[in-house]
């Protein structure tokens, strides 16, 4: 039987992208390919309350604009969930903002990113235990992604086995346990999202000393980000 899956929602995409086109919980669930009943969104930077750890049979954590470091009352209460249901055994994907939040949760560091902004169409290459990984491992050894962040993982937590990186992030992947996945990059995002947020950033990105119109010129279609959604719910139906 297919386990139901709650998508902890840290953030938004732009108001009028998400009254176009949804906002991230739609995406994710887009890619995981399940049925709308089987998926329940917590807005937890909106102080929904969260669930009970042992009630969640799979477990979604979206991108957000906040900073892990911000250490803000709903983001702590998060990432204590985070850390009962991995240690809990529970399927687990953390993506982005969920990613850093997991990795400070368990005891390891985040920052900002000495090497900068990482926006775009990104290549992420396996370790060799990524390689082997369940989830990542079926992609290949060199996959692109759509990636927007200034914070990283910049150690990971004790005891996670290091899966990936990219040229900007020594950290672009982990898991914890058997089933726990955290990743760095937005499988859900296509390439129009992401140019739009080189577009709305353009001026950021400016001001920091890169390119948007380089970074525009740079966005490629990514369908490794489907593909990992639809293998994650492959493997936590298992």
């Amino acid at each position: 039987m297919r386990r139901r899956i709650v998508i902890l929602k840290t953030g938004s995409t732009f108001e009028d992208v998400a009254e176009e086109r949804g906002d991230y919980e739609h995406w994710i669930a887009e890619g995981l390919g399940v049925a709308d009943e089987v998926v329940t969104t917590v807005d937890v930077q909106r102080g929904e309350k969260l669930p009970e750890p042992r009630a969640i049979e799979a477990l979604v954590v979206t991108g957000s604009a906040a900073m892990v470091t911000e250490r803000e009352a709903w983001s702590v209460a998060a990432g204590a969930l985070l850390s009962v249901v991995v240690e809990r055994g529970a399927p687990v994907l953390a993506i982005c903002y969920g990613h850093q939040l997991l990795a400070e949760a368990l005891g390891g560091e985040v920052g900002y990113n000495p090497r900068g902004r990482q926006i775009g169409t990104v290549h992420v290459t396996l370790s060799d235990a990524g390689r082997s990984d369940p989830l990542l491992g079926p992609l290949g050894t060199r996959s692109r992604f759509q990636a927007t962040h200034k914070q990283s993982v910049l150690r990971l937590p004790p005891g996670a086995v290091h899966l990936a990186q990219s040229p900007l992030d020594d950290n672009h992947a982990y898991r914890i346990g058997r089933r726990g996945w955290s990743v760095q990059f937005h499988p859900e995002f296509d390439a129009r999202a992401m140019s739009t947020y080189i577009e709305r950033r353009a001026e950021l990105i400016r001001e920091e000393g890169g390119d948007p119109d380089t970074l525009l010129g740079g966005i490629q279609e990514t369908p490794e980000g489907p593909r990992l959604l639809a293998r994650f719910a492959d493997l936590i139906g298992k």
